[in-house]
């Protein structure tokens, strides 16, 4: 038996920041994060560079110049691929391919590839899908090869069209029935949020690899999938915690975010996303022993406001202490942010009275008295606020409750005025 492995692409890293811009300084950083993504892609990395620019070039995004000095250098390297650090237009595109003989990627094309692979239930291949169809459709110039006109005959002669033209068509049908298909699986997961509403909720954000999904696994002690590569997991996870105090919170892990974080995918994965927004807290968990902290942080923080979460009360939480010598410099640059280690277990009890207490200041407690008449307004408490104690008088219900921010509204009646 022989065995057939496909072809490794060669990679060849090129980066572009503007002049008078931070990128400048974090460059290698930035061509270091494309040089994971490029790894979790699958393919192997040749070489790299980088031009300062002052404006992109319509033509090439580069200057011309440094086009023409870069044909050498990947026929030198044997790239068989060039990925840039960039958003490419159709046009740039098209014309660095034409001139310098290879396929050329950018960033948000990467992006959307590594989520391909990693895509595996139902509704995470639905949302790639639809962000690849929309990076597609101003680019099928560029990626389609058969641009031959239907040719004439008896039924089909007059002006015609091309079969890009129909390919276009096809694609725009294709993304209107998957988001048809999203926004039902997008009522499905509403659903399924309204059965826990009465459950306090924090949702896991960060940069990707930041140590979220070690995190929950050593929160919950579920088998979590966990891998040190970018993008390791899709799909929302939800586990259920007991907090020090006693109360129960629902854990939400999401998909990582990252810097120039593709559009596409922001739109695509919003059902996904709406639990990041619903949530009481935002445990925004950051990999202390990254180079940038910061500046992940401000990716992360840039992506929430793009879908709206920028106003949940967010818990910075630092992972990776345990091999991060800055780690406690971090948590005292910012005040109320704790310290943690997912793989050793340090700072995780901390870590959950932290939570509790912010829970807490978020959702005070509320003391209602409720007729025997009323056994339908006690079940309906049960079902949507946290009931932390129940006691019986003479001709009424006396409980202790807590609720989600809004959620005493109908039940203000019953509130026991102090």
């Amino acid at each position: 038996m022989i065995d057939i492995q496909p072809p490794v692409e060669r990679a060849f890293l090129i980066g572009a920041p503007r002049k008078g811009s931070e990128e400048i300084a974090q460059v290698d950083e930035h061509l270091d994060e494309l040089t994971r993504l490029a790894d979790t892609a699958g393919a192997e990395v040749v070489g790299r560079t980088y031009q300062r620019v002052e404006s992109p070039s319509p033509t090439f995004y580069l200057g011309q110049g440094k086009v023409e000095e870069l044909k050498p250098v990947l026929a030198g390297a044997g790239a068989t691929l060039v990925m840039f650090d960039e958003g490419l237009s159709p046009v740039q595109g098209v014309n660095l391919e034409k001139h310098l003989g290879l396929r050329v990627m950018d960033r948000t094309e990467v992006i959307l590839d590594i989520f391909a692979t990693r895509a595996r239930s139902h509704e995470a291949k639905l949302q790639v899908e639809l962000a690849q169809l929309e990076y597609l459709l101003p680019r099928l110039t560029r990626m389609w090869t058969h641009l031959s006109r239907i040719r004439g005959g008896i039924g089909l002669r007059g002006p015609g069209e091309t079969q890009l033209e129909t390919d276009r068509r096809a694609i725009r049908r294709k993304i209107s029935i998957l988001k048809k298909r999203l926004e039902g699986v997008a009522d499905h997961r509403a659903n399924q949020r309204r059965g826990r509403s009465g459950r306090p909720s924090a949702a896991l954000v960060g940069y990707t690899n930041a140590g979220k999904s070690s995190l929950l696994k050593a929160l919950s002690g579920d088998d979590v999938f966990v891998e040190d590569r970018l993008f390791a997991t899709l799909d929302p996870r939800t586990r259920r915690l007991e907090l020090p105090g006693g109360e129960a919170v629902l854990v939400n892990d999401t998909v990582g975010f990252v810097r120039k974080l593709p559009h596409q995918l922001v739109e695509a994965f919003q059902s996904t996303l709406e639990v990041v927004k619903e949530s009481d807290l935002l445990v925004h968990v950051v990999d202390s022993s990254a180079p940038d902290p910061a500046g992940q942080i401000d990716a992360v923080r840039t992506v929430l406001a793009e879908i709206g979460a920028d106003r949940v009360p967010e818990l910075l939480a630092f992972n990776k202490s345990d091999i991060a010598p800055d780690a406690k410099r971090l948590v005292d640059r910012h005040p109320g942010s704790v310290m943690l280690s997912a793989s050793t277990g340090e700072g995780l009890e901390h870590l959950l009275r932290t939570i509790g207490d912010r829970l807490r200041a978020l959702a005070p407690i509320v003391e209602l008295r409720v007729p025997y008449d009323r056994g339908d307004v006690v079940a309906a408490l049960h079902r949507e606020g946290e009931v932390l104690s129940e006691a019986h008088e003479p001709d009424a219900t006396l409980l202790r409750a807590r609720f989600r921010s809004g959620g005493i509204g109908r039940f203000q009646e019953f509130v026991v005025q102090s």
